[in-house]
């Protein structure tokens, strides 16, 4: 007794047998296209760029003189120290702390009255220095401005 096939399973093999027929052609394809080593091999030139060219014997290499190496950081030029001048825009002697609004800018500053060289009252004008403390800057040697 012979199996019939209906017209969709007819189609569904003709689709198989194509795929297996386009999947062998590409098989094929790569085979034939397949590259020599010398079309795989990348080059790395002085600048750390990747190039297909190999890098020339001849290149004349610089000199280096050892003692011109220099292994730390330059002298600062003497500066003149920058005196910053902030109005005092909240203290709570109480607790011991404030905070000083620059003058020359929006920052407010925190400072605490270990910091306080002079007696400071709210809204006075002082002349501080800044010091990098573990939440941002904080103004140390505050002193009311005469």
């Amino acid at each position: 007794m012979a199996k019939s096939m209906t017209a969709g399973k007819r189609e569904n093999e003709k689709k198989r047998l194509a795929k297996r027929e386009e999947k062998l052609k590409r098989k094929e394809g790569r085979k034939s296209t397949k590259g020599s080593f010398d079309d795989m091999i990348a080059y790395v030139d002085e600048y750390g760029m990747i190039t297909s060219t190999p890098p020339e014997e001849n290149i004349k290499k610089q000199e280096i003189n050892v003692e011109e190496i220099m292994i730390s950081t330059p002298k600062k030029e003497d500066e003149e120290p920058v005196i910053l001048r902030g109005r005092v825009e909240f203290f709570n002697e109480a607790r011991g702390f404030g905070f000083i609004k620059d003058l020359a800018g929006i920052e407010k500053y925190f400072f605490h009255v270990n910091n306080v060289v002079t007696e400071v009252k709210e809204g006075n004008i002082v002349t501080f220095d800044l010091e990098r403390g573990a939440k941002g800057m904080n103004a140390v040697n505050i002193n009311l401005e005469r």
